[in-house]
């Protein structure tokens, strides 16, 4: 991958190496929970398109039932995202605890090894299934020339109100922007929409 030995880079993966440590006690508290709470295993994995399309395993914590991919099918009609993205605001696969962390994006925590890894960033455009990127139409293709991200402007803006259309604009425009304080002002801004999302609990 190229410019996975930038400086910038390199203080992410630090980053993101420091923080798993800090948030690891609150981890083990998720997987308590989640293991008295709902049957499955406690990491969710799945395959994503990663820079240039490279497939990953990302990690995130389950926060739907086992069989949710299964059950895909099942809700495709109640699909409000645009094809070929695929988004329910409400869910009905998500378990009682599962949708609370989901809301507080705290399943996305584990993701901080894929950084470590070298397979994701703190911020980038969102990592697509394998299945959703490789229906993304050409003129949007340099979404994948760099490392998709743990955040993005996509998800500041508001990921469940964005058409499908904004979200890759919202991608390419980030790219004309990318440097290491425009990522810092998006990771503040990510901070304080959690923050916002916990209070409205």
């Amino acid at each position: 991958m190229k410019n996975i030995n930038q400086p910038s880079f390199i203080i992410y993966q630090i980053i993101a190496f420091i923080l798993f440590i800090l948030v690891f006690p609150l981890l083990l508290v998720l997987f308590i929970l989640i293991k008295l709470l709902s049957r499955g295993p406690f990491i969710f994995t799945q395959k994503r398109a990663g820079k240039n399309k490279k497939p990953f395993y990302i990690y995130k914590i389950r926060t739907m039932v086992e069989q949710a991919e299964d059950l895909k099918k099942k809700y495709l009609s109640l699909n409000e995202a645009e094809p070929p993205a695929f988004k329910i605001h409400k869910d009905p696969r998500y378990t009682k605890i599962g949708r609370i962390i989901a809301h507080l994006a705290l399943d996305e925590l584990p993701q901080l090894i894929n950084v470590v890894k070298g397979e994701m960033s703190l911020v980038g455009p969102r990592p697509l299934p394998v299945d959703e990127a490789n229906k993304i139409p050409k003129k949007y293709a340099k979404r994948f020339s760099v490392l998709p991200g743990m955040t993005s402007t996509w998800i500041v803006e508001g990921a469940d109100h964005t058409s499908f259309k904004r979200w890759m604009e919202q991608d390419l425009d980030y790219l004309k922007k990318k440097n290491f304080w425009y990522d810092i002002k998006i990771l503040a801004n990510t901070f304080s929409m959690i923050f916002s999302n916990l209070i409205k609990l």
